[in-house]
């Protein structure tokens, strides 16, 4: 039996399989062995349920009526949303022709398996792959990385802006910290808000990893907001900045329907060593002036400096 800690959800595992016996059958194995199961009768329904349910595993029929096992397979290996640590089971109901087989782990199925299935070969793998996404899923949330946009996340750019600072201190050179935030023109509707977040997080996450210089230090703070760590920089260089990544969100396209916005708070120091403020404080002094300036309907840019004391926490 499955050992589950009792402190934690029971592996959640997403059967899909358009066949009632077939998914009826792996849910009677599942479920006795302390693991939860949701089901989907299509493919298009298991990619959803994929996004929404974050499931710990996925059994897949390959023969499903819209989009077949594999397919959905290579879909939600494409799909950054999906995490790349979750195993994928395909199923077959026949015997598995051996270019079957390599399509589905070309695809990034972990396992192929035909009918009949042996179910205690089934548990034993599950079991095993279950325990392997949860310690690889435990590595990340220990790490430093963003997982949609894979640069530093709050605690990495903390890290690093105490690291840079140290070392500008030493050099008695300048430091800036950038925050910026990219926001789609127009209304959007509540129910495209979260998915327009990610898709912007995703795009300046790319764009950032193109233009930015080897020395900066970028993360992702939250949504559609960024954070960078300029050393080296002061504040006629943090303008320059912002002016370039605003040349180049212009001029890369983004979503057919909508266009954004880019705005920028900054704080600077000429001389880091004779500076009365950490790095982190100047990150978040940084991100008080994008505060100020996401409420401004003509500024696009601003240094903490010209933020009103009223706005300053």
């Amino acid at each position: 039996m499955l050992d589950i800690d009792k402190t934690t959800a029971p592996p959640l595992v997403l059967i899909a399989n358009d066949q009632e016996w077939s998914a009826r059958s792996l849910e009677s194995i599942l479920g006795p062995q302390g693991y939860a199961v949701v089901r989907a009768h299509t493919g298009r329904q298991a990619i959803d349920l994929a996004w929404r349910t974050h499931p710990d595993a996925i059994v897949i029929d390959s023969g499903m009526p819209d989009i077949g096992g594999v397919e959905v397979c290579r879909l939600l290996r494409q799909d950054s949303r999906f995490s790349v640590s979750t195993p994928i089971i395909v199923t077959t109901s026949g015997p598995a022709a051996r270019a079957e087989r390599l399509e589905a782990y070309r695809a990034g199925a972990w396992e192929y398996c035909s009918d009949p299935i042996d179910a205690d070969q089934l548990l034993l793998k599950l079991e095993t792959f279950i325990a392997s996404k949860r310690e690889l899923d435990q590595c990340h949330d220990d790490s430093l990385l963003d997982r949609d946009t894979g640069l530093y996340n709050v605690r990495g750019l903390t890290r690093r802006a105490q690291e840079l600072g140290a070392d500008a201190s030493r050099r008695a050179a300048p430091l800036a910290c950038v925050a910026v935030s990219v926001t789609p023109n127009g209304t959007v509707d509540d129910s495209d808000a979260n998915e327009l977040a990610h898709q912007i997080a995703e795009h300046l996450g790319e764009i950032f990893r193109r233009t930015a210089r080897v020395s900066d230090v970028i993360g992702h703070l939250g949504r559609s907001e960024f954070g960078i760590i300029a050393p080296s920089t002061a504040a006629p260089g943090a303008v320059r900045l912002v002016e370039r990544i605003q040349e180049t969100v212009q001029a890369a396209s983004f979503a057919r329907d909508h266009t954004i916005q880019l705005r920028a708070g900054y704080c600077a120091v000429p001389n880091f060593a004779e500076s009365s403020v950490d790095a982190v404080e100047l990150l978040l002094r940084a991100a008080t002036a994008l505060r100020h300036v996401k409420g401004s309907e003509s500024t696009q840019i601003t240094a903490f400096e010209d933020v009103p004391l009223r706005f300053v926490h």
